[in-house]
């Protein structure tokens, strides 16, 4: 059911738990967290590997189903729509960056950038207009008729950015988003997450190992452990702002 007047971007999870069965033994991934993350917030999800921060941000994606607990974005709880309504939620309400790319390596960056948006049936016209807009954004509108192997993996990784962004989701995750890439590049694209929240007020949940890096940009470090929240903090991030005509970013969103 959805819960009224919530503003877009809003998760809360309550005691939420994602557990498996291998063999004899159970696997709690994620075991009863309850977390709260405003509208424009950009949050960090720390923890080492196995800790449970990718697992609760797939959750969050609607990718995965929680086996108990509820997990609420923009008013409604994902664990009880059907697989056609969280279909719907990914297309039109969440963007996802992952450490991989997942480009398809046949299509342009054009086409990469519009497949979603054709998942989504929007019209040929405006999709191809938005895809342009995007790529042009994270400084690559001089390469979309290349295709990803033509590119060096910080371009790929705008990419994998510019297609999260084209349908101008209220919610953007981002799963360990630097971690094929070099300190530099990496940057670069924290740079342009940041300017995603800043500029546009898209809720961010950046899921690293990296605290320097979470301490650099996020404005709250949540750290997990085991499938359990064990800390936060509000930060104040560190990092170095870049000129806007230094960046190629380009002008807000209309």
């Amino acid at each position: 059911m959805r819960e009224k007047s919530t503003p877009a971007g809003t998760i809360r999870t309550e005691a939420v738990c994602r557990h498996f069965q291998m063999g004899d033994s159970v696997i709690r991934a994620v075991d009863g967290i309850s977390l709260e993350v405003g509208a424009g917030e950009f949050v960090a999800l720390l923890g080492s590997s196995g800790s449970g921060k990718s697992s609760l941000l797939n959750l969050i994606a609607g990718l995965d189903r929680p086996t108990s607990g509820a997990v609420i974005v923009n008013g409604d709880n994902l664990a009880e729509m059907s697989s056609e309504e969280l279909s719907r939620y990914r297309r039109h309400s969440v963007g996802i960056v992952f450490q991989a790319f997942n480009l398809v390596g046949a299509m342009t960056l054009l086409e990469n950038v519009e497949l979603p948006m054709r998942f989504a049936e929007t019209e040929r016209g405006q999709r191809l207009a938005l895809a342009r807009e995007a790529l042009q954004r994270v400084g690559l509108g001089g390469r979309m008729t290349h295709r990803p192997g033509q590119l060096s993996g910080g371009e790929q990784q705008r990419a994998a950015l510019a297609r999260a962004l084209a349908n101008r989701p209220s919610l953007l995750l981002a799963d360990e988003p630097t971690g094929n890439l070099d300190s530099h590049t990496g940057n670069e694209i924290l740079d342009l997450l940041h300017e995603c929240n800043e500029r546009f007020g898209m809720t961010l949940l950046l899921v690293t190992h990296e605290r320097l890096l979470a301490e650099r940009y996020a404005k709250r470090l949540v750290f997990l452990a085991d499938g359990k929240v064990v800390g936060e903090q509000a930060n104040v991030p560190a990092f170095q702002r870049v000129a806007a005509g230094d960046s190629g970013k380009g002008t807000a969103w209309p």
